[in-house]
């Protein structure tokens, strides 16, 4: 695996990658050991990039095509780094009517995120969510709280105060 250790050096600490080895060791040869290996991967490294499926498919003797079918597959897997926080904006059908887009355009603005990206400093991920179901109208949900966005003729104080609030709240 010498050769895959440059791959992954580039993304990964030697200890990280000795924990990822420590964990492959303990799946190998089980039966139905690649999800319950995938979900320890993540929880150390806090993402599945393709660098460390190749590990995991070599290590666990399976094509690494397999291993990639199971990560895409699974919304809770992750190939990207995720922030400490995760806010979701609600794009179903009455949050957008209502102003779902604005909301998503202030929080990518506000926040310089794109929906699925995270924040440099790794503190937010920003994804967009069909229906949360709670209100009739923009909504957006931070560190497991539904908080319903008031929309105001300009949205910039709206941006101001969640980027504030959110900070504030969760540093």
């Amino acid at each position: 695996m010498k050769a895959d250790n440059a791959e992954i050096l580039k993304e990964f600490t030697p200890e990280a990658i000795e924990i990822l080895d420590k964990v492959i060791d303990k799946f190998k040869g089980k039966p139905g050991g690649l999800i319950p290996a995938l979900e320890e991967v993540q929880v150390a490294l806090g993402c599945l990039p393709v660098s460390v499926q190749k590990r995991i498919a070599a290590g666990l003797h399976m094509p690494v095509s397999r291993v990639y079918g199971v990560v895409t597959f699974y919304s809770f897997f992750t190939m990207m780094p995720r922030g400490k926080h995760t806010v979701r904006a609600c794009m179903g059908t009455a949050c957008y009517v209502k102003g779902g887009k604005a909301v998503v355009e202030a929080i990518e603005k506000e926040f310089h995120v794109k929906e699925g990206q995270t924040t440099a400093d790794r503190l937010f991920t920003f994804e967009t969510v069909r229906c949360i179901g709670k209100f009739p109208g923009p909504e957006r949900v931070v560190r497991h709280r539904l908080h319903r966005v008031v929309l105001h003729h300009r949205d910039m104080l709206v941006r101001r105060r969640m980027k504030d609030n959110l900070r504030h709240e969760l540093v």
